[in-house]
């Protein structure tokens, strides 16, 4: 692996700064450096925003350790993109232990309440309500799970009080965020929803108008909240007055909802699913996150392929990585649901053989079309896989590495920008939608249930050379999760590309050959007519696909590159002493 220019026109933009970290962090004499690509021997964070990178990096100057940071960088971004995640949400985390070597995945996907249906999405005459609709509704919300996921990895594997992780938050909240660019287009771009409902309208769009770029986001209810959870733990929603209001809420916006579905509410403390790219071993997270199996089907069929025969920005190569995606979204979309609630066929997803046969049906000649789930179960499935791949979903992702060599990486999710787009009055927070996430079609394996987890496309992933971890990478952006966070490591595994060009070039996505394909503004003109002339269709304008982060472990030295689609950072640390 070529090392990353850490001397590129990227670093000479990076500031060396103290961050305003503790008093007695500063005196420990940590060099900090914040930029798009940076190093940093003794810790790093990488993250969209600004100002929740800098909580985080204050964290691991002040002697926290991976977890501690990514929990409190996750409490940050409530504050500082409240649109995409929070604490009425929830996702998954995957946290690599060096002193033991292994991997560890915590859980927190919401679940469907017990009043939650087969035919809840459904119109009277059996069609699905129409997604707009669909996402506002009160049986649209899942019992959030974040909060317990926070504190099931703080309690196996953090050394500070949760009320120091969120100490920063609240200053945060309380004194405000300045309004980013992506934050002041997404407001622009859902100010229907959010004038919708008046708590959302009076903090977002204040006189009428939307926020806009500079403006200051003061979030005093969301800071008495996090004081509240600060000083009462997360019984303050599980079994406290946030939760009384928040199932209020709910059954208010016609759901189901009970304060018996939040004390009841688990996490799980799953094993990570395995696979391998060459030389390279990538962990990553478990059903009910469809993420993780998706990838590695991905890159195994792309491994078959010998794609390094093509170049990385060649027709060929696109047209490959659309294919492998058409086949390994079928699969996901036919047989991935809940583990606890339906049986999935895990032993032959990368069995050679079968990863030999779907990759035998890539043709370099044509798009060909339609493409059908494979027999993993030794049978097609029951039922035709239907595809719901639900609006325009956003999400956060944070990747922390620390002086230990621990990492992790931490996606959470609302769902939709500003999930239903009902901020809860007094906490101001959103309730999330994720509930949409299921099939709304009943008799599927995604469809909804009592108690069950809808799926997911989260994929925060740890690479692993000779046993040794090399990348820890995420990204938010709904099922375009799996076409990003593949289409990277396949740059930097197969064309060993360096990490910002991998991170920086143009994605496409499209989940099945139908579709047309997402793409992005860099995508080159005659790439794009090539791939035309081979069956494929595009839609009329670009449009991002993903938001990688990564951290690369080169010697003894961390490398984070944040993915300019969005802003990030990266913030390396390193200590004199």
């Amino acid at each position: 692996m070529r090392p990353a220019p850490l001397h590129s026109i990227y670093q000479s933009i990076v500031a060396l700064c103290f961050l305003a970290l503790p008093v007695h962090a500063r005196a420990a004499e940590v060099a900090t450096a914040i930029g798009p690509i940076v190093g940093g021997k003794h810790g790093m964070v990488v993250s969209s925003s600004n100002e929740a990178a800098r909580v985080g990096a204050a964290v691991l100057a002040d002697g926290g350790n991976a977890v501690d940071a990514a929990i409190a960088v996750q409490f940050a971004l409530g504050v500082a993109e409240p649109g995409y995640s929070g604490i009425g949400g929830g996702g998954f985390m995957l946290v690599y232990e060096a002193a033991t070597d292994e991997v560890t995945v915590f859980d927190s996907r919401e679940r469907a309440p017990a009043s939650a249906r087969p035919k809840m999405f459904l119109k009277k005459n059996g069609e699905p309500i129409a997604f707009a609709k669909r996402r506002t509704l009160g049986v649209a919300v899942g019992v959030p799970g974040a909060l317990a996921g926070i504190e099931a990895a703080r309690l196996e594997f953090g050394t500070r009080p949760l009320a120091e992780l969120i100490a920063p938050s609240i200053e945060l909240a309380e004194h405000g965020v300045i309004v980013s660019r992506l934050m002041a287009a997404s407001l622009r771009e859902h100010e229907a929803v959010l004038a919708a409902n008046p708590a959302a309208s009076a903090r977002f769009l204040p006189g009428g108008e939307p926020l806009a770029i500079g403006d200051l986001l003061v979030q005093p209810e969301l800071a008495d909240t996090l004081r509240l959870i600060a000083e009462d733990g997360i019984d303050a929603f599980y079994r406290g007055p946030i939760g009384e209001a928040f199932v209020a809420e709910v059954d208010a916006a016609g759901g189901g909802m009970t304060m018996a579905d939040l004390k009841k509410y688990a996490i799980t403390r799953d094993e990570p699913v395995r696979g391998n790219y060459g030389v390279y071993e990538l962990v990553t997270v478990a059903p009910p996150s469809s993420g993780g199996l998706t990838v590695l089907q991905m890159l195994a069929l792309l491994d078959r392929l010998d794609l390094g025969q093509y170049p990385e920005d060649s027709s060929l190569r696109y047209h490959a990585v659309l294919k492998a995606m058409h086949l390994a979204f079928a699969d996901r979309n036919a047989w991935l649901g809940d583990p606890e609630f339906v049986d999935i066929p895990l032993a032959g997803w990368l069995a050679p053989k079968y990863i030999k046969q779907r990759a035998a049906l890539i043709d370099f000649d044509a798009d060909t079309c339609p493409i059908p789930p494979g027999a993993l179960a030794g049978a097609a499935p029951a039922l035709a896989p239907l595809e719901f791949l639900n609006g325009d979903p956003q999400t956060t992702h944070v990747d922390v590495a620390d002086r230990w060599g621990n990492l992790v990486a931490f996606t959470v999710t609302i769902e939709q920008h500003y999930g239903t787009g009902r901020l809860l009055p007094g906490h101001g927070f959103f309730l999330n939608n994720e509930l949409t996430d299921f099939d709304p079609l009943p008799g599927r394996p995604n469809s909804p249930a009592p108690n069950k987890r809808p799926l997911s496309s989260m994929a925060p992933t740890l690479v692993l050379q000779d046993g040794q971890p090399a990348y820890v990478i995420g990204s938010p952006g709904g099922p375009r999760i799996i076409a990003a966070v593949a289409q990277v490591l396949l740059d930097l595994l197969e064309y060993d590309l360096d990490l910002e060009h991998a991170i920086a070039r143009p994605r496409v996505f499209a989940a099945a050959c139908d579709d047309k394909i997402r793409w992005e503004a860099d995508l080159s003109p005659a790439v794009r007519s090539e791939l035309e002339q081979l069956g494929h269709r595009f839609r009329d304008e670009p449009l991002e696909v993903g938001d990688v982060g990564l951290i690369a472990i080169e010697g003894d030295t961390y490398v984070g590159v944040a993915d300019p689609r969005r802003d990030g950072v990266a913030v390396g640390l390193t200590r004199a002493d």
